[in-house]
């Protein structure tokens, strides 16, 4: 069964993910994904200027095929290579590998490497992470044991529950996620979860997945092989890009300043449909000032609930973040005590989607 779309229906609920959700799988937060890029761009030469091993073969090639064939970029290796020295040696400075390239923002050469950095560790990343399947062998299934604790079963249970098969279309419709996330994670196991619970077809759990408004307003890694209505750059969850898709999945990324251009990005429909929901919870958020306008800049409505973890900041942050919430939602929970999966069993019955 390949199931149709609905018509538009405002969202009972928006996911929000931080680096914090994806963290439950084992991928990075931003001060290990700065450490990650920095030795990506490691780039050292001896004395007489001969490379030594040091930094990421595959951005080396990257940056030798930059300027030539499909694949033009207007910069000569030696340029690339001390944009990414200047990178490597400010990442213990900056906040994150986003905030330093958007203080860069005129600067293509830092935008282009740190592009390239950051795909190179992500899809590392998800290759590391629970979620990953060996392709070795086609009937390696998603390790679901090894995640049963953490947020994504827990949230999966929330989307389908006391939900039939034919009633994923309405059910899915009513919820949307952002993730702020370059990964694929969320995505990659709902598309695996639904196979695994309703005991249905890749091109079945292909077609219910596509009906999820899913945004990212930083752009992702590439979009999954069985994404067929996207037309981005494709590539399995965890695999190691050749250079030119290295290149062109790069190209995808967005920095701040564009991830709230409308020209290049969705950040209407963002926002559209986060004055539009009536529930909102975020998973592994930081909070960052730029990430908070580009949802909520415009808003004049107020949503019914907010929910929130804040794991391990400060109470005086955390009171912070409500009282920033205090004129856009009635009912606020910013919970610095419980980490994604805690928060969505503290309140399972105010996040329900039962619609029955």
């Amino acid at each position: 069964m390949i199931f149709k779309e609905l018509p538009m229906l405002n969202k009972s609920l928006l996911l929000v993910l931080g680096a914090g959700a994806s963290n439950e799988v084992g991928l990075p937060v931003g001060a290990d994904l700065k450490h990650q890029i920095a030795k990506k761009l490691d780039f050292k030469f001896d004395d007489v200027g001969r490379p030594e091993n040091s930094g990421d073969d595959e951005i080396m090639r990257a940056f030798q095929v930059a300027n030539t064939g499909p694949d033009v970029y207007p910069a000569n290796k030696q340029s690339l290579i001390k944009a990414s020295c200047l990178i490597r040696d400010a990442m213990p400075m900056a906040i994150s590998i986003d905030n330093f390239i958007d203080s860069h923002r005129n600067d293509e050469l830092v935008a282009f490497c740190g592009k390239l950095a950051i795909t190179r560790c992500i899809l590392e990343e998800e290759a590391r992470s629970k979620l990953f399947i060996n392709p070795s062998n086609i009937n390696n299934k998603l390790n679901f044991g090894g995640i049963q604790n953490t947020w994504f079963n827990a949230f999966f249970q929330l989307l389908t529950e006391n939900c039939q098969k034919e009633n994923l279309p309405e059910r899915l419709q009513k919820v949307a996620v952002v993730s702020f996330n370059y990964d694929r994670c969320f995505e990659h196991c709902l598309y695996f979860w639904l196979q695994q619970y309703y005991g249905i077809s890749k091109d079945e759990a292909a077609s219910i997945v596509a009906l999820l408004e899913v945004h990212h307003p930083y752009g992702s890694v590439g979009a999954l092989p069985w994404m067929t209505q996207s037309k981005k750059e494709k590539i399995e969850y965890g695999a190691t890009p050749n250079t030119h898709q290295l290149i062109t999945i790069s190209k995808l990324l967005r920095t701040f300043t564009e991830g709230t251009d409308p020209s290049v990005s969705d950040i209407e429909s963002i926002r559209a449909t986060v004055a539009n929901a009536e529930r909102l919870l975020f998973l592994g958020f930081a909070f960052h000032r730029l990430n908070l306008d580009l949802l909520f800049s415009g808003l004049t409505s107020r949503t019914t609930s907010v929910f929130a973890t804040a794991f391990g900041l400060s109470q005086s942050n955390s009171d912070q973040i409500k009282d920033g919430f205090s004129d856009k939602a009635q009912f606020i929970q910013i919970r610095n005590d419980l980490t994604c999966s805690k928060l969505i069993s503290e309140y399972t019955r105010r996040l329900s989607l039962n619609l029955s």
